[in-house]
């Protein structure tokens, strides 16, 4: 009898989800990948992948009901995107919407499975704005996220996420995990389009802009984060998903915490250009978010050590590429139309 174990991993066009595919085919699993789109620059390496609409209770359940049972499900399919995309309130409807659907429909099906372990992706977006108001001193601990008050509603509906899970997870005994992510970055993700996040928003706008130029930010810069490298994202999943009792939720996440300021001139530094920045308005979400990994530390033994640096400057130069195969096609095309018209008028 086959003893491959067998994954579903949901949000498989993603950035994270691609990247976790591709982790789980290397160690063996036999892989299911779902999305409502391919993944954008590179082939998903599983041995499954359908298009199909979550939101749709009959699609998932056919999806179960074909490709099933599996050993482990990775529900990371959500509507969500940047700050341009989440924080202007244009999409709330749709980002709570979407993905609570989304989530409503995986748990119930998941409730009719018990040998099945699930992974649900929750954010740091969910930590209540009051505690993230000190841009040098955020408090971001897994039990500070009540009394609730996330910035967004893609916060809320993550939130609304764990507590859903949770609920199965105590009524029916379902074998869940959660882990609340912060900032996941690397390449392969959205670099434009207006669903990128600051990391590779800034290192497409140092890779276009010419040396002794500028770039902007949004805001006064000063509002700190830290980012995870997507190896890291990857290696804290499967660390999670291998614990017999824990179940979070638990921060995976950096906690090289850095001013937007600061990101933009280690990427500058990485790009060997010298630039200003000029500050602008728009959406900056809270003043001071940082990943609190004690919990992660005493429960899975790890945490993240990849430098800032080291991962930015794999991901600013998958960025440049792309910036530099963006502006040939648009040349070509450019030359393209111009000889076209040139014919037409003679």
């Amino acid at each position: 009898m086959n003893s491959q174990k067998r994954a579903l991993v949901l949000g498989a066009g993603g950035f994270i989800g691609h990247h976790l595919a591709t982790r789980l085919e290397k160690e063996g699993y036999w892989v299911a990948g779902v999305d409502i789109k391919y993944p954008e620059y590179s082939k998903l390496r599983a041995d499954k992948f359908i298009i199909a609409d979550l939101r749709g209770f009959k699609t998932c359940q056919k999806i179960f009901d074909t490709l099933g049972p599996f050993d482990e499900v990775y529900q990371l399919a959500a509507d969500m995107g940047g700050a341009q995309y989440l924080f202007t309130g244009e999409h709330d409807a749709d980002v709570m919407s979407n993905s609570a659907q989304i989530n409503i429909n995986i748990s119930s099906l998941i409730k009719e499975s018990p040998s099945s372990k699930v992974f649900f992706s929750s954010s740091a977006c969910i930590y209540p704005k009051y505690n993230q108001s000190d841009p040098n001193n955020p408090k971001c601990a897994e039990d500070s996220a009540y009394p609730a008050d996330p910035d967004s509603e893609y916060g809320w509906e993550k939130l609304f996420g764990e507590r859903l899970y949770l609920a199965f997870y105590r009524n029916y005994g379902m074998n869940v995990r959660i882990a609340r992510f912060h900032n996941v970055f690397g390449p392969e993700s959205a670099w434009t389009g207006g669903k990128e996040k600051a990391p590779t928003a800034i290192c497409r706008k140092v890779a276009q802009a010419k040396d002794g130029g500028e770039i902007e930010i949004f805001g006064d810069g000063n509002q700190t984060r830290s980012f995870l490298y997507i190896d890291e994202c990857l290696e804290g999943v499967r660390r999670l998903m291998s614990q017999e009792e824990f179940v979070g939720p638990v921060n995976i996440g950096s906690e090289e915490m850095v001013t937007i300021n600061e990101l933009a001139h280690i990427v500058m530094k990485i790009a060997g250009k010298q630039l200003g920045i000029r500050h602008i308005d728009g959406p900056q979400g809270v003043r001071g978010r940082n990943s609190d990994n004690r919990l992660l530390k005493t429960k899975l033994g790890w945490s993240p050590s990849l430098s800032l640096k080291t991962g930015f400057a794999k991901t600013y130069f998958w960025v440049e590429t792309q910036v530099r195969k963006y502006l040939e096609k648009s040349k070509a095309e450019k030359e393209k139309n111009e000889v076209n018209f040139s014919m037409q008028t003679i």
